[in-house]
């Protein structure tokens, strides 16, 4: 497998060829790596300039997180680069985890191709031991694959982690806290992969390393840094491709990648709407308000109570009818009495709007304390049909409960009645805390739900008042609407029939009075 151009070499020369792979791993890459190429096997690998960039970062940070599009050569640089601290380092020790063990297989083998298609010259050390997956060198330096477990690489002292997809990866926050330990004396680590939704530990690595909140060092490598890729590769490659999957393998977009309820597309227009509260009050300054009461204008207030255990919030959203903004928002952990209180005051504030809360079983105290400061517009429901009852009627009906039952039935239709309305953009959202829930709202096995360690109050909220507003509040008004059309319809005449006999002439008098002596004498003729 040796180079005929290593036989015209001098040992000197040699030698300056070995220091010059040994400091720069571009330029033991460009002049010695070779890939497999599907029809003429073995080729030298030259990098493009992107590529080369992230080599450089590779080398001068110690922990990267790279975001990137797909066939863009980024797991055969990973690979090259680990072969190259394999061999011209000592007693090395790189673990590589993937979604599955295969996958991280895959790399271990591109990396033990390419250091035994090297050079004799340049291959700095033979392997020692080959295993299957993975395999060690001589110089003591090793690298295997593992499977995304909590235990992967517990017990080692790693040189250099590599998560591939790591977006894919199942409870990799989990294996991070476990395997972080083992980088103490020094480890580096590559985190890579293409975007999978917000939320995941990924997304939340390169986010807040863009924001310089952690140690990682964020790299961007959408479709277009390759230089051979133009707008008309773009557009042939994506002509079969849906809009979710062109997101992730080419775009490298976050917010339209994953699988989230509400597409990615309205959540990115919301954002462009998104505005900070005229205030923020309340105790905690958590009740956030972009408008106050309006004279003429109609408010609902729906609201979501936390179950209790600390783990979620007591919200609620303020809707302007007319328009259905939301113009004011609370997300806190107050106690029942004073979440009730809250409601109150603010209802009162909103000119006695109706006031929509889901009657989980924190939610009952909260409405028996509103019934007991006798707030004049509860909503009130069936418990069978879930269908609005007016407060008047439901203190005399049987079968009537306060507030808003969210069950397994009800559940996804509030929450389809939210999407329906925010695909329409029949709702103006202003909430960064809002648009944030949406983000992280995914389908979970069929179940919409909030991404793990994330909630979904504020999202349950606006779902109820979506409903209210669309079924309630229209079906309401329809029927108001027919009424007052059958009421104008109707007409009252103030003229009688005058049917007295003074009125007839002589012979219909006679008539009628032979008519009536036939009826008494012979009645049968008459029935039918």
């Amino acid at each position: 497998m040796a180079r005929k151009e290593e036989f015209k070499l001098s040992k000197e020369d040699l030698y300056k060829e070995v220091l010059k792979c040994g400091k720069s791993p571009i330029y033991f890459i460009n002049n010695y790596v070779k890939i497999p190429h599907v029809l003429k096997g073995m080729l030298p690998f030259k990098m493009y300039k992107f590529q080369e960039k992230l080599v450089e970062d590779l080398i001068s940070n110690r922990f990267n997180v790279v975001l990137k599009a797909r066939q863009l050569g980024v797991s055969t640089i990973i690979a090259a680069y680990c072969a190259w601290m394999m061999l011209f380092y000592r007693d090395r020790e790189i673990l590589v985890i993937a979604t599955k063990f295969k996958t991280a297989a895959n790399l271990v083998k591109k990396v033990k191709s390419i250091v035994e298609y090297l050079p004799e010259y340049i291959r700095m050390a033979n392997i020692k031991v080959d295993n299957a997956a993975s395999f060690e060198l001589d110089n003591g330096s090793k690298i295997q694959p593992s499977a995304s477990t909590l235990d992967a690489g517990r017990s080692l002292s790693l040189s250099l982690l590599v998560i591939d997809e790591a977006a894919h990866v199942t409870g990799l926050e989990e294996i991070w806290a476990a395997i972080y330990p083992t980088l103490s004396t020094g480890g580096s680590c590559i985190m890579a992969s293409t975007p999978a939704g917000v939320g995941n530990f990924f997304h939340k690595t390169y986010t807040e390393a863009e924001n310089k909140v952690n140690d990682f060092n964020p790299i961007c490598l959408p479709w277009d840094v390759h230089p051979e890729r133009d707008r008309e590769w773009f557009e042939k490659e994506t002509k079969n491709m849906s809009q979710r999957d062109i997101a992730q393998e080419l775009l490298c977009n976050f917010n339209m990648s994953g699988e989230t309820v509400f597409d990615g597309k309205n959540i990115e227009r919301i954002k462009k709407k998104l505005k900070d509260p005229v205030y923020k009050t309340g105790f905690d300054r958590n009740f956030w308000i972009w408008e106050e009461f309006k004279q003429g204008e109609n408010y609902i207030l729906s609201g979501d109570v936390s179950r209790g255990d600390g783990a979620d919030y007591s919200v609620f959203h303020i809707f302007k009818l007319s328009t259905m903004e939301i113009v004011g928002e609370y997300q806190g952990k107050l106690t029942p009495d004073l979440f009730a209180n809250l409601l109150f005051q603010v209802g009162k504030e909103y000119g006695n709007c109706m006031l929509v809360i889901e009657n989980n079983t924190i939610g009952f105290a909260v409405l028996s304390k509103l019934e007991e400061m006798k707030y004049p517009n509860i909503f009130y429901s069936t418990k069978s049909t879930h269908e609005f009852i007016d407060s008047y009627q439901a203190e005399n009906k049987s079968g009537v409960t306060a507030g808003f039952t969210v069950t397994l039935k009800t559940r996804p239709l509030i929450i389809a009645k939210m999407e329906e309305y925010i695909r329409n953009n029949l709702i103006t959202i202003y909430s960064v805390r809002l648009t944030n829930e949406m983000n992280t709202f995914v389908w979970n096995n069929g179940r919409p739900e909030a991404m793990r360690s994330y909630n979904d109050d504020l999202i349950m909220a606006c779902a109820i008042g979506c409903w209210v507003k669309d079924t309630v509040l229209t079906i309401n008004q329809r029927d108001l609407e027919y009424k007052k059309a059958f009421l104008d319809c109707v007409t009252v005449k103030r003229t009688t029939l005058d049917t007295s006999m003074n009125r007839l002439d002589s012979r219909t008098r006679e008539a009628l009075r032979e008519q009536q002596q036939t009826m008494n004498d012979f009645p049968w003729i008459f029935v039918k």
